[in-house]
């Protein structure tokens, strides 16, 4: 069973927000904040939308360094290192703490492995699906330590995803992680392959 989370969503651009507000419509515990990271208010974990190589220095990765310094980068690329031979798979999270009480946590999750278009993809879901199980585990073995999320509009940036696809495949990440299947069959797994590749009838990601 899911462990509920408060999930956030920011962007300064209002049509992203309105994205988010559309493809989010029903969930639980979702806040959308038009606002920059800088910007939003005290939240237990970042996620970042990052390359593989936990090289920060571009994009939301650069304002997540700004304002924890460059400390973290390389205690990323540490763990990179360490744990996945020095390039982390696409559909993986690192749970990073920052030293920082108001925003003790950073996920980094890339959705590239290196910057560059992944529309058409569904590399927007992976990355999300990865930094919610991330945080899922994480509470397990720290019950509570992670209760609200900050997700940024995951590959709109040089993934040069529509908003609109990002906020739909990030809204299906989301609504599977609320409803795990109480056993896998293929009946979830097609149910589950549409919701990611498919909106309404027509194919958008592979």
């Amino acid at each position: 069973m899911a462990l509920p989370i408060q999930l956030w969503l920011i962007h300064p651009r209002a049509a992203t927000c309105d994205a988010f507000r559309d493809r989010f419509a029903g969930l639980p515990n979702v806040t959308v904040w038009q606002c920059r990271l800088e910007e939003l208010p005290p939240h237990d974990c970042f996620v970042t939308a990052a390359n593989a190589f936990g090289i920060m220095n571009a994009g939301i990765d650069a304002a997540v360094v700004r304002l924890h310094g460059e400390a973290l980068m390389h205690r990323i690329q540490y763990r990179i290192l360490d744990e996945f031979l020095g390039e982390q798979p696409i559909g993986t999270s690192i749970i990073e703490p920052t030293g920082n009480d108001n925003y003790p946590f950073v996920a980094h999750s890339p959705t590239m492995r290196v910057p560059g278009s992944i529309a058409g993809t569904d590399k927007v879901y992976c990355a999300t699906w990865a930094s919610l199980i991330a945080v899922y585990r994480h509470n397990v073995a720290h019950p509570g330590s992670i209760q609200s999320v900050a997700f940024p509009a995951m590959g709109a940036g040089f993934g040069g995803v529509e908003h609109t696809e990002v906020a739909r495949q990030m809204a299906a990440a989301y609504r599977h992680y609320l409803s795990p299947p109480p056993r896998p069959n293929w009946d979830v797994v097609a149910r589950r392959q549409l919701a990611i590749h498919y909106d309404g009838g027509r194919q958008v990601a592979k």
